[in-house]
């Protein structure tokens, strides 16, 4: 009885021996010679670097105008995940570095049909890491075959110009968001249509902003005056003040078409008009700005 068990436990070890070997990780990383990092977006509102994983999908750097101009990153991914998953990301040294280990740098979450994204403390560790000539990596259990793992690096070959390119791009972007001139309020002098300086700063912000969006849908334009000076009048000084701004803003490139007024004069205070301070308040103009 012992004697016929010994072939089938030298099967089962056989089968067993033949399962691990088809165990694999599958490697996605491009060579020296495919390995191309290129600059696609270049404003003062957006700057994106790209990386081709061949086979797999694609790196991007990115940063987007704003005071703190940080940058993010996006593992674009041709097949995405089909669940939820973990990705351990390394630093890899390159191969004249022999024996120096990997570098832990974090863990990417891979959400079902997303791609993976990491924030900015993270994208910078990747870009310095990158500059130094290591490869950051992302490792992960396949979702589609179990016996599989994969492995995503990204090569620093070819890196460091295009990443003086981005570095330069990103500190030439606007300090400011769409979100920080999306909605605005200015006020101007007594009896005038000169805005205050702070207003005329504000007023300078947004017009240098909508240089570069090409992406505005609409432009609202609300004129508001205090209750000194007679209705018609100041009906008629809100027209002129909202009709200012509209010129000034079309002068930019916006089409006319976008660009909407009204003149609302004495309507609408904020504040009553008792004492200097609350009349300047009412002696407004808001500005609301729409993107597509």
């Amino acid at each position: 009885m012992k004697l016929s068990l010994l072939p089938l436990s030298l099967g089962l070890l056989t089968s067993v021996a033949s399962i691990n070997a088809h165990a694999a990780m599958r490697e996605y990383t491009a060579n020296a010679d495919m390995s191309n990092w290129q600059m696609v977006k270049t404003s003062r509102l957006e700057c994106q670097l790209n990386h081709e994983v061949p086979y797999y999908g694609e790196a991007i750097f990115s940063t987007t105008a704003s005071k703190n101009k940080n940058v993010n990153f996006n593992l674009d991914m041709v097949v995405r995940p089909d669940n939820y998953s973990i990705a351990g990301l390394k630093a890899v040294p390159p191969s004249w570095r022999a024996g120096m280990p990997a570098r832990d740098l974090a863990n990417m979450k891979l959400l079902r049909k997303f791609d993976g994204e990491l924030g900015n403390k993270t994208a910078w560790e990747m870009l310095t890491e990158l500059e130094k000539g290591y490869q950051p990596t992302f490792y992960y259990q396949d979702w589609q075959n179990s016996a599989d793992k994969i492995a995503v690096g990204l090569s620093s070959v070819n890196f460091k110009q295009a990443y003086w390119a981005f570095l330069q791009c990103r500190d030439a972007m606007l300090p400011y968001s769409f979100e920080d001139i999306s909605f605005t309020v200015m006020n101007y002098e007594p009896n005038t249509s000169k805005l205050t300086k702070s207003s005329q700063k504000r007023l300078d912000k947004i017009g240098e902003y909508l240089k570069y969006d090409t992406n505005i849908e609409s432009i609202s334009i609300s004129s508001y005056t205090d209750s000194y000076g007679g209705r018609w009048n100041n009906l008629e000084l809100s027209k002129k003040r909202a009709k200012a701004i509209k010129d000034y803003i079309v002068s930019l490139g916006i089409d006319e078409s976008k660009v909407d007024t009204d003149g609302y004069g004495e309507k609408r205070h904020v504040a009553s008009n008792d004492n200097i301070l609350d009349r300047n308040k009412n002696r407004r103009l808001v500005i609301q700005i729409a993107k597509m």
